[in-house]
């Protein structure tokens, strides 16, 4: 959910911090008082479209900053982070977008602290919050969106089918491309083939070995240090073994050490380990003798040295970061060269692989046909239902699912009936009426700004616990509605709450009324100055903001009562509705 909002010189409001709560939170005010500016902040914050026009006059810069708090751990969100590369998993699950718009029109977007792009953020944002308007289309409008939306109604069932599809369509993918590459005209394969016959040759003819660099490097660095390391073998010789003997006062230490012994058990244990240790010394003494006899300093084992690392380097800017990657390229190409002096043999083997993959990924496909056929049954009826609810009972929806018909184009005739994509080959549209003989059409095309408005909101009932996003938020969808009709969309959007955390900008006093948290933006003027206030509202407070939804005129006692029993009403609806 989101935890806290911060805006900073955006629009009318010069600085104001904003802490929401579970369930319902409805924003009401007067018009102009900055109310739909919050949500505009939010969809910034999400990666909506900026503007310098959104920088308060005299201000350098607009910041807004939102910090949500994710408990589920299964949250589409961090598989998106890390699929976008983006680190969102901490102990706390906590997620920090932030962006700025500066007065020269320059945007900044980051990711707990992290910069990243405007699409990034859009991505996240996505994940986390679904805004809907009475202006602006949303994906439940966007047919493209469908198939999307009926998946995850029935994902329990349907996400391992598809992770199984999209795993076969992936494969089958990238043998194409694979066929496609080497189908190209023989022009271009010709110059392909020179390039990396000339690469291959490179590399044989250095005739590189495993870890041959890091070898050569150790060495070059025991003849670049030859005079340290003589020295100071020579040191440890002549103190062991030189005048100053200290093997003879081991010795000493030793001869000692048996004497006592022979009268005390615990001094003849320290006599058998120091003996122990005394010719280890020893044996050692002589091996740095050995070494210092075989050091000797060759310059142009030297020159040698640093003239093939040379050679090496040369073939790591081309080829790899190391000597195993070059020849690892180098097996890389030789197959390659074999692939493409073979082309025909080998483009048949890849037209038969890509066929008997397709048919297997076809297959996949149809499991998941059948189970978007179930799911659809399942959602026409539970949104039946929804819209019977707001009082659109003669409404008729469906499901329209197409198979998507084969393309001829195909770099290979795959031999099935129908066009694979990442989905796999079906074609999904919601489909409505709201009137009684009228043919079923898209919903964006048949009904009028009530009943869209309602219609959203059968949607994002069923849809709110399915998409994953940890807010919803409504700015001021139910426009053009009263009476009953607005007493239901008050009662449908309370019980999306229950599912998603709810922001919703309202006029109507029956959604006020349901309000878990209930705030008033007002604005002020100080100093010339416009800004925007925000403030909870207690109950008695509540009751005098209803009152004037309400009438919109001066407050009467008739009013107040009035608006004491619409909280009353709704007190009970949310007693007697536990989601």
């Amino acid at each position: 959910m989101l935890t806290e909002l911060s805006i900073k010189d955006f629009a009318i409001i010069d600085s104001l911090s904003i802490t929401f709560k579970e369930g319902l939170t409805v924003m009401t005010g007067e018009t102009g008082a900055g109310k739909s500016i919050i949500i505009d902040a939010v969809e910034l914050l999400t990666g909506g479209r900026g503007s310098v026009e959104f920088v308060r006059y005299g201000s350098s810069k607009a910041e807004i900053e939102g910090l949500f708090t994710i408990e589920d751990l299964q949250h589409p969100i961090f598989k998106k982070g890390s699929q976008l590369g983006i680190d969102v998993e901490n102990e706390d699950g906590m997620i920090i977008l932030s962006r700025t718009i500066t007065s020269s029109g320059k945007s900044i977007c980051r990711v707990n602290g992290k910069l990243v792009t405007l699409a990034i953020l859009r991505e996240l944002g996505k994940s986390l919050i679904d805004i809907h308007s009475q202006h602006e289309t949303q994906s439940l409008m966007d047919s493209e969106r469908h198939i999307e939306l009926l998946d995850l109604y029935n994902r329990v069932q349907f996400l391992p089918v598809l992770d199984e599809y999209n795993e076969l369509y992936s494969k089958l993918e990238s043998l194409k491309k694979r066929y496609t590459s080497f189908s190209e005209n023989e022009k271009e394969m010709a110059q392909r083939l020179d390039l990396l016959k000339f690469q291959l040759n490179e590399i044989q003819t250095a005739e590189l070995n495993p870890s041959e660099d890091e070898q050569l490097v150790e060495e070059r660095n025991k003849l670049n240090n030859f005079e340290r390391i003589f020295q100071g073998l020579q040191d440890a010789y002549q103190a062991l073994y030189g005048e100053q003997k200290a093997l003879d006062w081991l010795s000493m230490a030793l001869n000692g050490l048996e004497t006592a012994g022979e009268h005390d058990e615990d001094v003849k244990n320290k006599h058998e380990e120091f003996s122990n240790h005394y010719y280890l010394i020893e044996e050692m003494t002589y091996e740095i003798r050995n070494q210092l006899d075989q050091l000797e300093f060759d310059p142009e084992r030297l020159n040698m040295i640093e003239s093939r690392l040379n050679e090496i380097q040369k073939l790591k800017k081309k080829y790899g970061q190391s000597v195993s990657e070059i020849v690892d390229y180098a097996v890389d190409i030789e197959e390659e060269i074999d692939q493409i002096e073979n082309r025909d043999s080998h483009l048949s083997r890849l037209k038969k692989e890509i066929k008997e993959l397709a048919h297997d990924t076809y297959l996949e496909a149809e499991q998941l046909h059948d189970l978007r056929k179930e799911a659809a049954t399942q959602l026409t009826e539970a949104i039946l239902q929804e819209l019977k609810d707001l009082y659109l009972e003669k409404a008729s929806f469906a499901v329209d699912i197409q198979k998507r018909q084969a393309k001829e184009a195909d770099v290979v005739d795959l031999d099935i009936p129908v066009h694979l994509n990442a989905h796999g080959f079906d074609m999904v549209k919601f489909l409505i009426t709201t009137n009684p003989g009228e043919p079923l059409k898209e919903i964006g095309k048949v009904a009028s700004g009530g009943e869209l408005s309602r219609i959203m909101l059968a949607l994002k009932k069923i849809f709110s616990k399915h998409q994953g996003v940890t807010s919803v938020i409504f700015d001021e969808v139910d426009t053009g509605v009263s009476g009953r009709v607005a007493q239901a969309i008050a009662e449908k959007i309370h019980g999306i709450s229950a599912g998603s955390q709810v922001l919703c900008i309202t006029h109507l006093p029956q959604v006020a009324s349901m309000a878990d948290t209930h705030l008033l933006i007002e604005k002020r003027v100080d100093n010339d100055r416009t800004s925007t206030e925000l403030t909870e509202l207690s109950h008695d407070m509540k009751v005098e903001e209803i009152g004037r939804m309400i009438t919109g005129t001066e407050m009467t006692e008739t009013t107040k009562q009035h608006a004491k029993e619409l909280l009353s009403l709704a007190h009970k609806f949310k007693e007697s509705h536990q989601y």
